[in-house]
């Protein structure tokens, strides 16, 4: 039996496990047993993948079922990149499936999220195996109806409801265009098979409408600016352990096929490619850390961060299409390789964000941070955790956000060496942008760590919270320790992604592992190397070498004096920093240009015994410039329209006529 048999099993049960759940949905049993059931088929999954991405070298099984277009079949193929995304995907449905076990004897409306919850993770595994368009898009689009059912759980909340209204209506825009694009691809003979795709030599036009296509269709799904309005509904209203899922594992099967049909099916790329792409991530890093570090709501931060992240991964693919169109291979494996290890490592910390968002939610039923403040005395060990996230995802070493974010830098300082002058003065300033993004996304969880766990309580629901239960715990300790272990030993990652950047740009880093001292060495140990785990070391020793000192030789000699108040002299607990005054400062910087905040205080005059207020405004530019004038000329269109309800049957068929005679024309200049 191929591993590709033993994924497409794992699906199959992932299908009849769904059914179960619909079946006993509302039985007190149907929660343990259908995330119990789960686990199973992702451990057999991803230790499937784990295999074949360390053989992929050797072949790439495919096989076709009976299903699907009568004379195509539903073409199925396991090669190196879609055994990494997968070992991605069942990795985090292991433990969001090990997670939802306690958090789901929380869940109101079970019969609403478990048949879905395991027909997501189908539809997930199904776009990774997908070898011919039309099994891509079904796959696609099932994955995106099951995501929507599960925002769509609790929808007797207003917002729930416009969440998934809006999250539907982007879904089937980025899947048209995805139609479109491999209607490109496949050209007027219909060659909807990857192979013949592969093989077939595509126009510079075309490549490049594939390229906008491909950006619109994937970009909508990973979360691209400015396609990015759902997210942060969408992610919010979900239960916590399908936000991991949406925000860690399907924006990046989304860069899945980004990257299948740029690298894989169009062939060389043009130099221009490199630089759209490379831009489009640079303005989503930026644009999502900015908003992010506003949010007060932690679930929207978290979901504004996805952006963020997800740009990051965009600016290293943007960067592998320039240097492979200009003959760099080394440098284009290098970020390619920086892109991949970014997917790994977004989907380990920001999985464990959500999941530590969600242990909240569940202990005080609020998502406001300036509803919460003292729980690390509560739940220390989810504020453990939940700092371990913080840490990686601010790109601290020693932790893994650092790591493949070095890798990017790295790749980011070959660009003198692309020929193209539009490239040389592009990537620096990109390179700017990205450091500055890394700077707000350290001030941002500084301040999601903070008022959250730290500081006084600031309601009577944050004081009176407990611990989890263990298998929440577990599945947060478990990503903690693999944001550590990626952190400290990356070169062991980056040699076991190799095979996924050989086989997409012939060129792979030097062999990581047989570097001394498990240093990793992008190019060469003249030019940079970095060791996670002598770092890790340092930081371990010299902490606990300050305690030490601190504790030995400290005076032990009685001092009364009045206590630092820490800014806060009264007891109460609204005297403390708040979300929105941390984020204060850099509002007043860049919120004007980037989201037209404007503060507004009302400070009553002497004698006049109201309150003072203070409030602030600040809007999505995206979204009040595109989407709203969109929205009304869809509404008017759609009124417009409307009389086409009352033509007579005459009318009717001098239409449908008219549209044949249409359709007939294109298709004869289209041949």
């Amino acid at each position: 039996m191929t591993s590709l048999s033993v994924i497409l099993s794992c699906v199959a049960m992932f299908l009849l496990t769904g059914a179960l759940g619909a079946l006993m949905g509302r039985s007190h049993r149907a929660t343990p047993a259908i995330y119990g059931l789960c686990l199973l088929p992702s451990a057999i999954s991803f230790a499937t993948s784990l295999m074949h991405l360390a053989t992929s070298f050797v072949d790439a099984p495919t096989l076709v079922l009976p299903i699907g277009l009568p004379w195509l079949g539903a073409h199925f193929r396991l090669d190196a990149l879609s055994s990494f995304f997968l070992l991605v995907a069942n990795l985090g449905s292991l433990l969001s499936s090990l997670y939802g076990l306690g958090y789901g004897r929380h869940e109101h409306a079970p019969h609403r999220v478990l048949p879905f919850f395991p027909a997501f993770i189908a539809g997930m595994m199904l776009v990774l195996l997908a070898d011919d368009a039309f099994t891509f898009l079904i796959s696609w689009e099932f994955m995106s109806l099951a995501s929507w059912a599960l925002v769509m759980a609790h929808h007797r909340n207003a917002d729930n409801r416009r969440a998934g209204y809006l999250y539907i209506v982007m879904a089937s825009f980025g899947t048209l265009a995805l139609l479109l694009a491999f209607g490109l691809l496949a050209g007027p003979e219909g060659a909807y098979g990857f192979a013949t795709m592969r093989a077939a030599e595509h126009a510079p036009l075309t490549a490049g409408l594939v390229l906008i296509l491909l950006l619109l269709g994937a970009g909508s799904k990973a979360g691209l600016v400015p396609l990015h309005v759902w997210l942060p509904l969408a992610h919010p209203a979900a239960p916590s352990h399908v936000s991991a899922l949406m925000s860690g594992i399907m924006t990046k099967i989304a860069i899945y096929g980004f990257i299948r049909v740029t690298f894989d099916l169009l062939g060389t790329p043009m130099w221009w490619s490199g630089l759209i792409v490379l831009m489009l991530g640079a303005a989503t890093a930026a644009f999502g850390i900015l908003h992010a570090l506003m949010e007060r709501d932690l679930k929207r931060l978290l979901a504004y961060s996805t952006i963020e992240n997800i740009g990051v991964i965009f600016v290293s693919l943007g960067l592998a299409l320039a240097f492979k169109a200009a003959g760099m291979g080394l440098a284009a494996a290098l970020a390619l390789t920086a892109a991949l290890f970014h997917v790994l490592n977004h989907s380990f910390f920001k999985s464990l964000l959500f999941f530590g968002a969600g242990a909240v939610l569940t202990a005080t039923g609020a998502r406001d941070m300036e509803k919460l403040g003292g729980l690390i005395h509560h739940m220390p060990i989810t504020s453990f955790t939940f700092l371990v996230g913080c840490v990686a995802i601010s790109a601290l070493p020693p932790f893994n956000g650092f790591a493949s974010e070095w890798l990017v830098f790295q790749a980011i300082l070959q660009s003198p060496d692309l020929p193209q002058w539009a490239l040389k003065i592009a990537v620096p300033a990109v390179g700017g942008l990205l450091a500055l993004s890394a700077a707000l996304a350290a001030a941002c969880f500084i301040k999601a760590f903070g008022i959250t766990f730290l500081g006084r309580p600031r309601t009577a629901s944050a004081d009176q919270v407990a611990e989890v239960d263990h298998f929440s715990l577990a599945a947060m300790c478990v990503l903690a320790g693999l944001c550590l272990f990626t952190g400290i030993l990356p070169g062991a990652i980056i040699d076991s992604i190799s095979p996924v950047v050989f086989s997409l740009v012939g060129e792979r880093m030097p062999r990581q592992m047989d570097i001394p001292w498990l240093s990793i060495v992008p190019i060469a140990e003249s030019r940079s190397s970095y060791n996670g785990l002598l770092v890790f070391l340092f930081i371990a020793v010299s902490a606990s070498a300050t305690i030490f000192i601190v504790h030995r030789y400290a005076s032990r000699t009685l001092r009364r004096t009045a206590a630092w108040d820490c800014g806060f002299p009264e007891s109460s607990p609204s005297t403390q920093y708040t979300a929105g005054s941390f984020a204060q400062p850099v509002r007043r910087v860049f919120g004007t240009l980037a989201m037209r905040a404007r503060e507004r205080v009302d400070m009553p005059a002497p004698g006049d015994l109201r309150p003072a207020t203070f409030s602030v405004e600040q809007q999505d530019l995206v979204w009040e410039g595109l989407y709203v004038p969109i929205t009304g000329a869809v509404g008017f269109a759609a009124e417009k329209l409307n009389r086409l309800q009352f033509l007579s049957i005459r009318r009717y068929l001098s239409l449908v006529f008219l549209a044949l005679v249409f359709l007939l024309l294109v298709l004869a200049l289209w041949s």
